[in-house]
């Protein structure tokens, strides 16, 4: 009785481990949070990649920065496609998080757009200049602005800056932090703003900027936009399908041919 007990309790066993082995298999289903521009308009195209290889990608869209590594660690998404290295180690160093990178998809270079004042030759002095306030992005605009002669930084710290370590402001150039989802809004009270290529996309200015970072500067491999993931996940099946969909020639053509120099490819 025992050992027919056994071999039913071993039985029952192996049952539930193929059953579970199925189901981990057969999840074709990927759910990815993303900003609206340009990365899930990326993501769109990726699904039809995708839905080649018989998975279904399933498109969140947020407009800010926090909610989607949120709903990644509560495990409401499988994924997100929103933000750059700097900015996801400053998030887990916040929030005591262990979010990783499954890939580098693309770099938005930051761009300098005209507000009041129609070039960068026109600057007056005491111009106001309108900048990202958080953190990495805020350093990014500030080495845009000293490559540009408008200003020098302390480079000490590297990417740790703010407008407090201008050493050299000759214009007189006031230098406002703001939220940079809000950049294109407050666009007509300023002279310039530096904003991110996703929001310009977002707003339909993109068309309209003066000068972008280097695409081949180190902001652009430090910058570059990631699939981000839960540690431990980033070589699962269908993640590895999503970075390699997001890398085919049907995205990169895309890119290019949607959004010029404001998005560049890393792959």
């Amino acid at each position: 009785m025992k050992k027919i007990l056994a071999l039913v309790l071993a039985l029952v066993l192996a049952l539930s481990l193929a059953a579970c082995s199925n189901s981990a298999s057969d999840d074709k289903t990927i759910t990815v949070g993303a900003s609206p521009a340009p990365h899930a308009e990326i993501l769109k195209v990726a699904k039809d990649v995708l839905a080649k290889e018989g998975y279904t990608l399933e498109i969140v869209e947020f407009t800010d920065y926090v909610l989607p590594n949120e709903a990644l660690t509560s495990g409401d998404i499988d994924a997100n496609y929103f933000q750059h290295q700097p900015y996801l180690d400053n998030y887990n160093a916040n929030n005591g998080t262990d979010i990783v990178s499954a890939g580098a998809i693309h770099y938005e270079p930051l761009g300098v757009y005209p507000g009041k004042t129609a070039s960068i030759e026109a600057l007056a002095d005491g111009a106001q200049i309108a900048v990202p306030n958080d953190g990495s992005n805020e350093a990014r605009a500030l080495y845009l602005l000293q490559d540009l002669g408008l200003i020098t930084v302390d480079g000490s710290k590297g990417y740790d800056i703010t407008v407090i370590d201008i050493i050299d402001n000759p214009k007189n150039l006031k230098i406002t932090e703001t939220a940079a989802e809000q950049l294109p809004n407050i666009l007509p009270d300023v002279d310039l703003a530096v904003i991110n290529g996703n929001y310009a996309i977002g707003a339909g200015i993109d068309g309209t900027v003066l000068t972008t970072e280097d695409k081949d500067s180190a902001a652009a491999q430090t910058y570059a936009n990631i699939v981000a993931v839960n540690a431990g996940h980033e070589n699962d099946e269908k993640i590895v399908a999503l970075v390699n969909a997001l890398k085919s020639e049907e995205v990169r053509s895309f890119i290019e041919e949607t959004y010029g120099i404001s998005v560049v490819p890393m792959f």
